[in-house]
């Protein structure tokens, strides 16, 4: 069985979103299972995933108000580095390190989503933020910017 698994827990109510997330959580599952020759190709993949994840929550929060370095912000930085660590050390040869990540991003993973960007869900949702009608350079701008992560 795999260490994570879509349920309705993770389903916040935003299609966009829980279409990114469901794909990382079949990425992940798909990582778990890989053999060895195919890890590293999909560590990769997943790289490029979240990277274009994070980039569009990223976006999101700054239309909203968010200030660029807020915990959310920051989170996913670190969660990026840990990444790209993972994908450096694979090239490498150490598939054990990535090994290892894989647990323990599927637990991040599921508190992330049921607390931050559960928090970003509803922020986006309060201040009426459409993302489909509103580009991003035409969004609101708010009085003061949210430090926080997210949970205002």
């Amino acid at each position: 069985m795999a260490t994570l698994q879509w349920d309705d827990k993770l389903q916040l109510d935003l299609p966009e979103l829980d279409t990114v997330h469901r794909e990382f959580v079949d990425l992940l599952t798909h990582a778990e299972s890989a053999d060895d020759a195919a890890l590293l190709a999909l560590w990769h993949t997943i790289v490029s995933h979240t990277e274009e994840h994070f980039a569009m929550e990223n976006r999101w929060m700054l239309a909203t108000g968010f200030a660029p370095d807020n915990c959310h912000f920051h989170q996913h930085q670190a969660v990026l580095d840990i990444l790209r660590d993972g994908a450096a050390k694979g090239a490498q040869g150490d598939l054990a390190a990535i090994r290892a990540m894989i647990p323990d991003l599927a637990h991040w993973f599921s508190y992330h989503a049921k607390t931050m960007d559960a928090a970003l869900v509803y922020h986006l949702q309060s201040t009426g933020f459409d993302i489909h009608a509103q580009p991003v350079a035409a969004a609101p701008t708010p009085a003061a910017a949210s430090t926080g992560c997210g949970c205002h």
